[in-house]
């Protein structure tokens, strides 16, 4: 009878650990991005080469959080002052102008701590293949972050359940391993091979840091999903994810899937 009453404690305290933690983590990201200020910069229309001269036509304003943009991007308003500069290193499409793409020498450019934005911090996170897209992931992608963690099941126990919820959304990504954006254009320019990683340095707030430290430090993985460039979308906080809810949802979300998809013209799918 003790251990039976040892064991519900136990149970109890596990469940209500799970619940906090998860209701901090919610209350956390709603917070910050309640607060999410939108900034306009300039970002490349189409792959740009090194000793491109930059052109109305091949860049244009796009919208970003201002937490995800470096603080060296140039802003919308920016314009005329680099129509007539020349690249002197590659510029990815959809990639933020920054100074150092028209004002410096690749030799110049050391270290990830400057391109870091004033009130950001860099972490790196463990990823393999499958939960880095494939490797697929480079610097200056952008993802959200998928947690997927383990706890005692109350209905059941002695047995353990298993969830998964978003944990941060549009989330920039510094460096793959130990590839930065600038080795990542270095790449581009010189044909080098790209080499294979299983970290991921990204640009969180401080409170995210802290969020994100204890995630990798319980019963539980982290997966990225990459996004489009051009998303800045924020989905609203859905249930988490386990198997019950899987058999639930699955209906709904397929039918909700192809709607979407029907809805939408050959040439948009193409495009998205």
């Amino acid at each position: 009878m003790k251990q039976k009453i040892v064991l519900i404690i136990a149970v109890g305290m596990g469940v209500l650990a799970f619940v906090l933690t998860k209701m901090y983590l919610t209350a956390e990201r709603n917070k910050l991005y309640e607060k999410a200020k939108m900034v306009s910069v300039l970002v490349a229309r189409e792959d740009l080469p090194r000793g491109t001269i930059l052109t109305s036509q091949n860049l244009h304003s796009k919208q970003e959080y201002e937490s995800s943009v470096n603080n060296t991007a140039f802003s919308a308003e920016n314009l005329q002052h680099l129509i007539g500069k020349t690249l002197n290193i590659p510029l990815r499409k959809g990639t933020a102008v920054s100074w150092y793409h028209v004002g410096a020498n690749l030799d110049e450019l050391t270290g990830l701590a400057p391109t870091i934005r004033s009130g950001m911090r860099a972490i790196s996170i463990p990823v393999s293949g499958e939960t880095a897209v494939s490797g697929l992931v480079r610097p200056n992608d952008k993802v959200d972050i998928l947690g997927t963690f383990s706890f005692t099941d109350e209905r059941n126990p002695g047995e353990m359940k298993t969830v998964t919820f978003t944990v941060l959304q549009d989330v920039t990504v510094l460096a793959t391993g130990q590839e930065t954006a600038r080795a990542e254009l270095e790449i581009s320019s010189n044909s080098r091979k790209r080499t294979g990683y299983n970290t991921v340095t990204i640009s969180v707030f401080p409170e995210e840091a802290e969020l994100l430290a204890f995630a990798m430090n319980v019963k539980g993985s982290l997966m990225l999903s990459l996004r489009n460039p051009d998303d800045v979308s924020v989905m609203e906080q859905t249930p988490p994810i386990d198997f019950q809810t899987l058999q639930e949802e699955l209906p709904r979300l397929n039918e909700k899937r192809q709607t979407i998809l029907r809805g939408q013209g050959k040439s948009d799918i193409l495009q998205r």
